[in-house]
Order: C-alpha cells, then sequence, then structure tokens
C-alpha cells in the first residue's frame, strides 16, 4: 500500500480550519465511518460551515465521499475535527453522502436507514482507507458512529420515547466487504 497513488482528492478548507487544534500524524490511530444523514454534499458544507463553538468551530469530518465516489477534504488531518465525541484527538472522520434519516432524525416513527451506498463511494472509501493505511503509521482500528457514541434523544414525536442520537452509517453500510479490504481492526466503544 505504501507506494500506490493517492486517490484523487479536492482539498476544500471549511473556513475555520486553522482554529481547530493542530495534532501530530502519529497521534491518528482510528478512522471513524459517518454518514451525512442529508441529501446532498452541498448541504453538507453547509452543516459543516455553521460556527457551534466558542473557538469559532464546528462540526465537520475531515472527509467527505458523494454518491459517485468523488472525495472533498473539509478539514486537514493535522487538525482535530468536531466529528465523534470522546474520540476527536485520535481520528480521522469520513463521511459518506447518504440521507440516512433526513429530515427527521429524531422522530421515532422514522429511524429506518435504508439508503445503500453506492459502489462508486464504497470503492472510494476503499481506495482512501488504503492510501490512509499507508500514510499514517499509528492507524489501526475503524470503527462506525453509531459503535462510539450510543447515547439517545428524547423522540421529537413523544416526549416518552428515546432514539439514537446516531446510527450512521447505519444497516445498509457494507461492513464486511470494507473490512476485507483494509489492515484494520474494529474499535467499538
Amino acid at each position: 500500500m505504501p507506494d500506490r497513488a493517492p486517490p484523487a482528492i479536492d482539498a476544500q478548507p471549511l473556513p475555520y480550519q486553522d482554529r481547530l487544534l493542530p495534532r501530530t500524524h502519529d497521534e491518528i490511530d482510528l478512522v471513524v465511518i459517518h454518514c451525512t444523514e442529508l441529501p446532498d454534499l452541498a448541504m453538507a458544507r453547509e452543516y459543516g460551515e455553521r460556527v457551534l463553538y466558542d473557538s469559532g468551530t464546528g462540526n465537520s469530518g475531515h472527509y467527505y465521499i458523494d454518491r459517485d465516489g468523488r472525495i472533498v477534504q473539509y478539514v486537514s488531518l493535522d487538525r482535530v475535527a468536531h466529528q465523534v465525541s470522546g474520540y476527536n484527538p485520535r481520528s480521522i472522520g469520513i463521511e459518506l453522502v447518504n440521507t440516512g434519516r433526513y429530515p427527521h432524525w429524531w422522530d421515532s416513527r422514522h429511524q429506518a436507514m435504508d439508503e445503500p451506498y453506492p459502489d462508486a463511494q464504497i470503492a472510494a472509501l476503499i481506495d482512501l482507507l488504503q492510501h490512509l493505511c499507508g500514510t499514517l503509521p499509528a492507524l489501526a482500528h475503524i470503527a462506525g458512529h453509531e459503535w462510539l457514541d450510543t447515547r439517545e434523544e428524547v423522540a421529537s414525536d413523544d416526549p416518552e420515547r428515546r432514539v439514537p442520537r446516531k446510527r450512521d452509517p447505519g444497516p445498509m453500510f457494507p461492513w464486511p466487504r470494507v473490512l476485507a479490504a483494509v489492515p484494520l481492526q474494529e474499535l467499538r466503544g
């Protein structure tokens, strides 16, 4: 893997990238797979640009992969992105464009995540993961967002019910295919 050509990556840094905490590549040992739970890459960018913290930063993954396999990088690997509570300093966030539960994230009647991940998107993910494994010396683990953030929210349709905060990448994600293609071990919270 170290001698392979890197995948095509379109760098589009978020406006606040330089305000995110710095880190070295040696500190990165985990990749977290997400889905945007939004309809398209443009809306994911809009959400990523929202400032949510006093530091002038917001929530975003490092990489976004569109349904057609296009890879965009919003945050440099030498910066800590806000993408998974409790694991940010050591992890890379990769977001796959997928509607997930959009727009009813907290509605208990709309918790299905049934949009399949296109082959081009998964092939691009595997290519990116293989590249990262070949360039980041400490990278050893992979996790789904839902494995690491198991908190629940009050359902928007019924205050007596609770729903998972995070379900991504969800049941349609092809874990066996991805795990067979990369030398990363599953990490569950």
